[in-house]
C-alpha cells in the first residue's frame, strides 16, 4: 500500500513550496529513487523545469517534463507533469499542486508538499487519505 507522506512548510514565500519540492527531489535521485513530480499546469512545470537545474550550487538532478520525454526513455529519473505519469514512474510521487486523481495508488510513496496557502487543501487529502487506511506521516519545516 502506498505511503503518504505530508510536508507541511511553515516558509510563507510563494516559491517555497517548489524550492522544497527540488530539495525533497534531489535526495530522492541520490537514493536511487524514480520521481514523478505532479503540478498543477505547463507554467508551474517549466518553472520547476528551470529550477531543478539552478536550485543549489552544485546540485545535478537529471530530468525532464513529461512533454520533452521520448516515448521509450527508461533512463530518466526525474519526470514533470500536469496529468498521468508515464510507464515505469510508480516509486515515488510528489505532488507540488493539483489534483492527482486516482494514480497516487500506483506509487510505493506519495509526498504531499503543502504551502500555507494550500492548508485547506491539504486538510481535504489528508482526510482522504486517512478514511481509505493509507499509512499517514506529517513532517513540519521550518522557514529557512
Amino acid at each position: 500500500m502506498t505511503e503518504v507522506f505530508f510536508y507541511i512548510l511553515e516558509d510563507e514565500a510563494a516559491d517555497a513550496p517548489a524550492h522544497f519540492a527540488c530539495r525533497l527531489t534531489e535526495k530522492a535521485h541520490n537514493e536511487g529513487h524514480r520521481v514523478f513530480i505532479h503540478v498543477a499546469d505547463a507554467a508551474q512545470a517549466s518553472a520547476l523545469d528551470e529550477l531543478l537545474w539552478q536550485f543549489r550550487q552544485g546540485s545535478f538532478v537529471p530530468h525532464a517534463t513529461a512533454e520533452a520525454l521520448e516515448a521509450d526513455d527508461d533512463l530518466t529519473p526525474v519526470v514533470i507533469g500536469t496529468g498521468e505519469p508515464p510507464a515505469g514512474f510508480d516509486d515515488m510521487l510528489i505532488n507540488v499542486g493539483g489534483e492527482v486523481g486516482g494514480f497516487f495508488s500506483r506509487f510505493a510513496r506519495h509526498n504531499e508538499v503543502v504551502g500555507p496557502q494550500a492548508m485547506a487543501t491539504a486538510r481535504r487529502q489528508y482526510r482522504f487519505f486517512k478514511d481509505r487506511g493509507y499509512q499517514l506521516t506529517t513532517h513540519k519545516i521550518a522557514a529557512r
